[in-house]
């Protein structure tokens, strides 16, 4: 193994980026911002993939793919949605190369410009809508409810593992309904979908809420996000839910026949998604000095089993109760890995497992033949402890794992209350934005965009989200000390 690493409270930016080199997550690509997703990192992805691709399909939604490529003119027919995307898109506008007369290579062929420019999307709301013209004749087409897994490009330059690469992996909701309170309780249903996937499977607490006008997704009408603390005191927007209204509906002129006389309508619209970008969540949300701290619920493995021998003899005599508690395991559900190596000094083993967020280790050496016990390790707390290997010891590695995902949900819980601060005045506000422990602050603001953007321009804090809890309180702006009816959160975010 290399040397530790770089610690959090020295350097939390660091640590991030070599923690997720190290423990084989992810790494730079040849092709300047984007990144390579390695086969640990893109388990812990399946994964996540996996339930939430559940919970659309629970929620009676259906996946589809669309086209990569959208024609410029696509992108000109929602005026907001353009704007709010035009300097991060990539463009296509030749189709063929040749070789170059010098001998060097080849070159773009410039008799194989395209008629009309193609934009590599950034998100497909206007390719997807285009097509709905096509597939929504009557309100019996409707709830039209479709997902797409994809990848998308934003052409990012400053660019960093999981947060923020030019291309990343996502899935995109984009919905059609009949009336608008539909498609508004579509919009927030998946707000809550998404909560619950954060909560319950990432063990990361969130705040649900709305966004300010100038946070909103480019083209809706409102977004709901939900939005996480990460352990340097920082925001991580974690998902999105977005009411369109019948913006795109007309852009594209999407109309239904309805059902009280066939009168001609236009739809009602949503999108939603989330991204890799929830990896990186997942990582600063819960691990530690050590490396990765995996939920279960999300780890490529529950359980390493790691054997310690010194002969051939002992490693077959241990093999045999290993692959028994493999068996025993498997039948409740528990994924396990049996690490029978003999490359490599089970110290080493140790620290690879703890670095790549392992929930439970297990080791077994002649002694535990001996005694019918096995040392059991927990990554979380980094405890150890002996247990009985009896009729109830899958039952009890299956209640740790239970316990483990709870125990890191917990401490993430408490990190987020020990970070929330209420400020009523901006000195007060602007020593907790700026100290170095950071975390949400609860201030009244007097719903300008103005005094949203001086805040920002002098704080580098933003308005994370007007949560949906919102007690009323009447008081008075942070900023501008004009009247307001409630607190939002603010915090310095990724």
């Amino acid at each position: 193994m290399s040397k530790g690493l770089p610690k959090r409270s020295e350097d939390y930016s660091l640590w991030y980026n070599e923690l997720v080199k190290r423990a084989d997550l992810a790494e730079n690509s040849a092709v300047r911002g984007c990144m390579v997703i390695k086969p640990y990192g893109y388990a812990i992805w399946e994964k996540m993939q996996a339930v939430l691709d559940q919970m659309f399909k629970d929620t009676g939604h259906s996946n589809a793919y669309f086209p990569l490529f959208i024609p410029k003119s696509y992108l000109s027919k929602e005026a907001k949605h353009v704007e709010g995307f035009a300097k991060e898109c990539a463009v296509v506008t030749h189709y063929r190369l040749k070789n170059d007369e010098n001998g060097k290579g080849v070159v773009v062929d410039p008799d194989a410009k395209l008629e009309e420019e193609l934009i590599v999307r950034p998100t497909s709301e206007t390719v997807i809508w285009s097509t709905y013209k096509n597939w929504i004749q009557s309100y019996r087409d409707l709830p039209l409810l479709v997902n797409q897994w994809a990848n998308v490009v934003r052409w990012e330059m400053r660019t960093r593992l999981f947060l923020r690469t030019a291309e990343f992996l996502w899935q995109e909701g984009h919905t059609a309904h009949a009336s608008k309170q539909e498609a508004i309780d579509e919009t927030v249903q998946m707000m809550n979908v998404y909560a619950d996937f954060a909560e319950n499977y990432m063990a990361m607490p969130v705040l649900k809420g709305v966004k300010t006008e100038s946070e909103r997704f480019a083209g809706a009408e409102d977004t709901y996000c939900i939005e996480a603390l990460m352990q340097d005191g920082k925001a991580l927007q974690a998902g999105t839910s977005h009411f369109l209204g019948q913006n795109f509906a007309k852009a594209f002129d999407v109309k239904f026949a309805n059902k009280e006389g066939g009168a001609m309508e236009y739809v009602w619209g949503t999108s939603w998604g989330v991204s890799t970008r929830l990896m990186g969540a997942l990582i600063m949300a819960h691990s530690d000095d050590n490396g990765l701290v995996l939920p279960p619920k999300l780890a490529p493995f529950h359980v390493v089993i790691v054997p310690i021998f010194k002969s051939d003899e002992q490693l077959e005599e241990i093999s045999v109760v290993a692959k028994g508690i493999m068996a025993d395991l498997k039948k409740i559900g528990v994924s396990v890995k049996y690490d029978d190596r003999t490359t490599y000094k089970p110290g080493w083993k140790f620290a690879e497992y703890e670095l790549k967020g392992t929930p439970v280790r297990i080791a077994i050496g002649p002694k535990d033949l001996e005694n019918g016990t096995v040392e059991v390790a927990r990554r979380d707390l980094l405890e150890k402890s002996i247990m009985t290997l009896d009729a109830n010891f899958a039952q009890g590695i299956s209640e740790l794992l239970d316990n483990i995902q709870d125990t890191i949900h917990q401490k993430a819980l408490k990190y987020r209350e020990s970070h929330s601060f209420k400020a009523d005045t901006f000195e007060e506000f602007k020593s907790i934005i700026n100290s170095e422990e950071g975390g949400f602050v609860y201030a009244h603001w007097d719903g300008t965009a103005e005094t949203e953007e001086k805040i920002k321009e002098e704080t580098k804090a933003t308005i994370r989200c007007i949560p949906l809890d919102q007690e009323a309180e009447e008081g008075s702006c942070v900023y501008s000390g004009k009247p307001s009816k409630g607190r939002v959160v603010f915090a310095k975010a990724y």
